[in-house]
């Protein structure tokens, strides 16, 4: 049996986690597309609006096209790549986004320091296909979002940007979807209202792109200059996405509210221009070593991209290790990811936890992370010249709460004169006022205020069905709203990535009854691959002229759900995290009843981790047979 988390360690982890917990939940926060008052804040500053409308529609009113893609990012690329490879062609893909271009959370986020924090050569997609060698272990926002229209001009893909889906209705005797959209032409231009009718959707928004706000008073009384870091704003700042020379903060005293994975790569660039820089934080990072280098050639053809399948080979080779079950070999990826065991604790692992089992699971996973807690606090004290200031630099939780961060510059920011941490003991700011923030009742001045303060969840357990994260009425079979489902029947899903009653509609991946991994893009590449099996399938079988219908059974609908709850148990320690989305901020540990226990453990990420879901996958895709789908003509 694992030995109990030490008394002191599990006291001070409570503590922490309690004095965060709010009342409101995720309710704390604004959506700012959804707000009137702030929606300016998510304007996008990075289209060309003359561009696109000098172009050419990519789609016209009454169209018909074969496969709509609902979201241009990574996912929807992937997804669109996988077809062509299945044998579809590209004229017969359109993809919709509400962004300028393709990229997704990669064309919205430009902020300075951004860079990706999983190993670039397995978390860019499609690097074997196009041939391209990153330029870093760890790509910077400019090279992803580069390569996103790489992969789109590689595929030959069209997209209508600027473009937001707001219904999808199946209709039954023309066996397709109805899909109405609207597109934004820019200042003093109309918007484009139109319909499209698409044999196949895919949802495909991500789980990154809606940016939220802090509901605090005095927004409307802050006379300063403000902005999300979704949407950072070089005209106040100075300086560019490629070169962030921002010599416009010489003079400024600025605030930045938040500290999450964002905040880590924003401070240092902040701290290096602005003459004053405070840091209001509610709850620590944990960040840990990155080692940040440049790609070496000879050890990219050598030793990295060594054959055929090599970045799936070096992708399995990670989560084997984050699921501490590794392969024989090298540690091909060998960074800090690799060295937190207890991860596993939030995407699942081999083995299914019973009831009764819960509070040996829960022990030992605080025993493989103890460790590395420890090591990372200690860094701290390394690095951090002030002991009082390093004391509220420490994450007092397990790994599995929060995303852990990588950063090499982030700490020694705090021991540059001009940097101030105001730390607010898990409390949160308390306002806005005219001439600043306020922050454990005392007024600090600033001129530009920075919100690093997250985005809406899309993808957690619990935060509805896949039509709530895009913003999209769905309507299906028998005209069943997909929303409503959800709240009558919880999560439902075959392999997580399609819906009885929603005939040809698959879904990219959330985090509900699928497999899951540090690395995004591995299962949005898996699923994909499975869509595009699964159609390809169909299509043989009702012979190449006819359209295909296809639609989950419920038996299997069913089945496979059951088999998610089975396994929901793994996750037991999250719900007594302290507050952050992957508990949907506290909310997930609050006493439900047992319908609410049972839907929330439908929605459960697959408890077995992703190498075993991707082989349910492998296996299902060798079978042949379609199983748990019935298709028609």
């Amino acid at each position: 049996m694992a030995t109990l988390l030490n008394p002191d360690f599990a006291d001070r982890y409570a503590q922490e986690r309690d004095k965060r917990l709010r009342p409101d939940g995720t309710s704390q926060f604004v959506r700012l597309s959804k707000s009137s008052k702030y929606k300016h804040l998510e304007t996008d500053p990075w289209v060309d609006h003359a561009a696109l409308n000098a172009a050419a529609h990519v789609l016209s009113d009454g169209d018909d096209v074969k496969f709509l893609i609902l979201g241009a990012g990574f996912g929807g690329l992937i997804l669109a790549a996988r077809l062509i490879e299945a044998g579809f062609a590209a004229s017969d893909i359109r993809l919709v986004d509400a962004a300028g271009g393709f990229g997704g959370t990669w064309y919205w986020n430009r902020y300075p320091g951004l860079m990706c924090d999983v190993e670039s050569y397995i978390y860019m997609p499609l690097l074997e296909e196009t041939g391209y060698m990153p330029k870093f272990k760890y790509a910077y926002g400019d090279e992803l979002r580069e390569h996103a229209e790489r992969i789109a001009a590689h595929y030959r893909l069209q997209a209508s940007l600027r473009t937001v889906y707001h219904s999808a209705e199946w209709r039954e005797e023309e066996k397709h979807w109805t899909v109405k959209m609207r597109e934004d032409r820019g200042p003093g231009e109309p918007e484009r209202s139109f319909s499209v009718s698409a044999q196949f959707v895919f949802l495909g928004a991500g789980a990154i792109i809606a940016p939220q706000i802090p509901s605090l008073p005095g927004f409307d009384d802050f006379k300063g200059a403000i902005f999300h870091t979704a949407r950072w704003n070089y005209s106040i700042t100075g300086g560019s996405p490629v070169s962030p020379t921002m010599d416009k903060l010489k003079d400024k005293r600025v605030g930045i509210i938040g500290t999450g994975a964002t905040a880590i790569q924003v401070v240092p660039e902040l701290a290096e221009w602005a003459k004053e820089l405070f840091v209001f934080q509610r709850t620590p990072s944990s960040v840990d070593v990155r080692n940040q280098h440049p790609t070496d050639p000879d050890e990219w053809e050598n030793k990295i991209a060594t054959g055929k399948g090599w970045q799936h080979a070096r992708s399995v080779n990670y989560n084997a290790i984050l699921i501490n079950e590794p392969e024989e070999g090298p540690d091909l990826v060998s960074d800090a990811w690799c060295q937190m065991p207890a991860y596993c604790g939030i995407i699942g692992a081999p083995g299914i936890v019973t009831p009764e089992k819960i509070p040996e699971h829960i022990a030992k996973l605080h025993s493989l992370d103890l460790p590395r807690a420890e090591r990372v606090r200690a860094r701290v004290d390394e690095i951090v010249k002030d002991p009082e200031t390093a004391a509220k630099l420490k994450a007092w939780y397990p790994v599995w709460c929060k995303r852990p961060t990588f950063h090499d510059e982030y700490l020694p920011a705090f021991n540059r004169p001009n940097v101030t941490l105001v730390d607010t003991d898990g409390k949160g700011v308390d306002a806005l006022s005219a001439n600043g923030v306020v922050a454990n009742g005392i007024e600090y001045p600033v001129d530009v205020l920075v919100l690093s303060t997250g985005y809406v969840v899309t993808f957690a357990a619990g935060t509805g069905s896949p039509a709530s994260r895009g913003t999209c009425r769905i309507t299906g079979a028998n005209g069943r709203d997909m929303d409503d489902k959800w709240i009558e029947e919880g999560c439902g899903t075959l392999h997580g990535i399609a819906s009885s009653g929603f005939p040809n509609m698959f879904f990219l991946p959330g985090l509900s009854q699928l497999g899951f991994t540090a690395n995004f893009t591995f299962p949005l590449n898996a699923t994909s691959k499975h869509i595009a099996a699964i159609i390809a399938q169909a299509q043989r079988v009702v012979g190449g002229t006819e359209r295909p219908v296809i639609e989950v059974e419920k038996s299997a609908e069913d089945a496979w759900t059951a088999e998610v709850v089975k396994r929901a148990a793994w996750f037991a320690a999250v719900p007594g995290c302290t507050p952050g989305y992957f508990n949907l901020e506290g909310g997930g540990g609050r006493p439900q009843s047992m319908a609410d226990q049972l839907k929330a453990a439908q929605s459960a990420v697959w408890g077995e981790g992703i190498v075993s879901y991707t082989k349910i996958l492998e296996e299902w895709q060798a079978e042949g047979g379609l199983k748990g789908f019935n298709v028609t003509a």
